[in-house]
């Protein structure tokens, strides 16, 4: 039986699980903001948060701690040099989780989820990416009207 056994498993096994719990944190550490679905952002969270805290201590045994579970260096020390100073006086609840609705697909849930106070710095990365996009669409499109040369 089951008793007093709260892990979510997110039918994945226990090495599948540690490896989604990095590239999240990974991923929402250098973006600042997520997109997922709302039990993974739910499993996640706490994960975070807890590698927040621990950056905050600024000890090596912290970095160590944190590179057991995220393996990426530049991941880390973006964590201990920009996160984690951000949030020395905040005593926790660094990250939000914002529904979407539902995935067009297959009607998953579907979940924001950001770190407080790095919603302008998301945003602005947002935004150039789409300009980006937007930039190499138009290149594309000179380029089609161009006439060829036989």
């Amino acid at each position: 039986m089951r008793h007093l056994k709260t892990t979510k498993h997110l039918s994945r096994t226990k090495s599948h699980r540690k490896a989604l719990t990095a590239n999240l944190s990974a991923a929402l550490f250098t973006k600042k903001r997520i997109v997922t679905t709302l039990a993974k952002a739910k499993y996640c969270r706490p994960r975070a948060e807890r590698f927040i805290t621990c950056a905050k201590k600024e000890t090596l045994a912290a970095r160590r701690h944190v590179l057991r579970y995220i393996p990426r260096k530049d991941v880390v020390k973006l964590l201990f040099d920009e996160i984690a100073p951000a949030y020395k006086e905040r005593p926790g609840g660094y990250t939000r989780i914002i529904k979407l609705g539902h995935r067009e697909g297959d009607a998953a849930p579907m979940a924001i989820l950001e770190l407080v106070g790095f919603e302008e710095i998301a945003l602005k990365e947002k935004m150039k990416r789409e300009q980006a996009k937007k930039d190499k669409k138009e290149e594309q499109d000179k380029k089609k009207l161009l006439p060829t040369k036989k």
